[in-house]
């Protein structure tokens, strides 16, 4: 690294080559107009602006146009005094965002140009200073890392939040015994909480996700100018040490033309919708007259507007809709990459407007689930009737015989046959008599045969780590606490 006297001294000889770059150019109003001779047609310039967007990287912009400015003053590219000017004019422009003030102005683009004209305004042509050493292309990827970054840790404490609600609605309802499914058919009796806590885990998945996720975006591109690097003595470590970036790229190329770490997100987003719509699916069953396991709360439920009689779970359906959107960002974005040459193309502007949409709608979604999860209403009456309505013991029953000798699937025939006799029969498991069940094989005949068919006590059976018996759920519930208080970001 150089000392800063010999970043001093080059900063100086640079300098005296800037002063003919700070000139407005050709008559354009355009920052790049100085090549053309011809103003751009108004259709062109509407089709390819990206203002209407990317005025949401208008923060990030200009935390990256400080730390750029700061080292363009400590290698001594630029003054002391003008470096000084310019973070002022620049802290200026961040009060006027923030109050709403700023004046947009859509003639220029993008936020980048939008900010260095409104920057040159304020300080004159000092402004034009900032853009030494820099390309709008290194600028852009620097602020997609930056609000990737951000964004990031956002989410993952919405996803914290999530599963301390899974957590509290599993506390509260550890002795409910709802029928546990596989193919929408009644299968085995499991606690409602050791349900619910699948997703808990689910969503510990999806922030580890985003955990991973977070190393790749914490790679600092400034530096690479359009594509291969500036002739100036910059010092990219601190610009990262200013932005607290881990690594920098180390291929100006790939810098500029990167995008992996946006695909890889919204990759990260369609996986969380598809759990979320997963657990939508199951209220939106739950809560129908059919199941009637659950009622959502008013405050999360709408009517008909024509039948009176109807509550209807739009918050679910609506997030189980929102998945296939989400889904739909991020095949957008790996078609738009999948045939670009190196380095930078315009195509990668449309990285934008995927990655806001989903920000947004994954943000709303994990606002308003734990609200609506805590806040409804387990119908345990009508689960304790679907309970008994069912054979979902039966296991327990084929269980039993082999754990008294008999081959397992001698016992899964003779436990067929009794689940037949009571369809034929209009009966449950529990109607049978001792010498019912006798016939069916002589082990049937004690009381033990009888308990096992008990669904408190099928469920307490089922004491293995990961199981569903209120001992392993206590356990399972203590280990969740546990990766709820672990940081996942490395």
């Amino acid at each position: 690294m150089k000392s800063g006297n010999e970043h001093q001294e080059n900063g100086q000889n640079h300098r005296k080559s800037l002063s003919n770059d700070l000139q407005d150019g050709s008559g354009s109003e355009k920052l790049w107009g100085g090549r053309f001779a011809r103003e751009l047609d108004k259709k062109v310039e509407t089709f390819s602006a990206s203002l209407s967007f990317d005025r949401r990287l208008a923060r990030e912009d200009i935390l990256g146009s400080i730390a750029h400015c700061r080292m363009l003053v400590h290698t001594g590219i630029i003054s002391a005094e003008d470096g000084v000017l310019i973070e002022q004019g620049l802290n200026e422009i961040e009060q006027e965002l923030e109050q709403g003030t700023f004046p947009f102005d859509p003639a220029y683009e993008d936020i980048h140009m939008n900010i260095e004209k409104r920057l040159t305004e304020k300080i004159g042509p000092t402004g034009g200073r900032l853009h030494t050493a820099r390309s709008r292309n290194d600028q852009v990827a620097l602020d997609m890392h930056l609000i990737v970054r951000k964004e990031t840790h956002q989410v993952d404490g919405l996803l914290r939040n999530f599963q301390e609600a899974i957590i509290t609605l599993a506390e509260n309802a550890q002795d409910v015994i709802i029928p546990g499914y596989t193919h929408l058919q009644r299968a085995q009796p499991v606690l409602l909480s050791h349900h619910l806590l699948a997703y808990f885990w689910m969503l510990q998945r999806d922030r580890e996700r985003l955990g991973d996720l977070y190393s790749r975006a914490d790679l600092m591109p400034l530096g690479s100018g359009a594509l291969s690097g500036t002739g100036f003595p910059i010092d990219r470590e601190f610009t990262a040490r200013e932005l607290e970036f881990e690594r920098l790229y180390e291929n100006s190329m790939d810098a500029v033309s990167d995008r992996d770490f946006v695909i890889e997100f919204l990759s990260c987003a369609a996986m969380l919708m598809m759990h979320l719509s997963r657990l939508s699916e199951e209220l939106i069953l739950w809560s129908s007259q059919e199941f009637s396991f659950i009622e959502l709360a008013d405050e999360f439920a709408t009517g008909s507007s024509m039948m009176p009689q109807k509550k209807n779970p739009d918050i679910p359906e609506l997030v189980r809709a929102k998945t296939g959107r989400v889904y739909g960002n991020l095949m957008a974005l790996l078609t738009v990459f999948k045939g670009l040459p190196l380095t930078y193309n315009k195509d990668m502007q449309e990285d934008k407007e995927p990655f806001f949409d989903t920000i947004d709608t994954i943000k709303s979604v994990l606002e308003i689930f734990p609200p609506m999860l805590l806040s409804m209403e387990i119908k345990r009456d009508r689960i304790n009737r679907a309970l008994n309505d069912d054979f979902s013991t039966a296991t327990e029953l084929a269980d039993y015989l082999a754990q008294q000798g008999v081959p397992f699937r001698e016992s899964h025939r003779v436990v067929g046959e009794i689940v037949r006799f009571c369809l034929d029969k209009g009966k449950k498991l529990p109607d049978l008599t001792s010498k019912e069940l006798q016939g069916f094989h002589p082990m049937l005949q004690s009381s033990e045969a009888r308990a096992v068919l008990d669904h408190r006590t099928a469920v307490t059976a089922r004491r293995c780590r990961g199981g569903t018996s209120p001992e392993a759920l206590r356990e399972q519930l203590q280990r969740a606490k546990e990766f709820l208080g672990k940081s996942v970001f490395g």
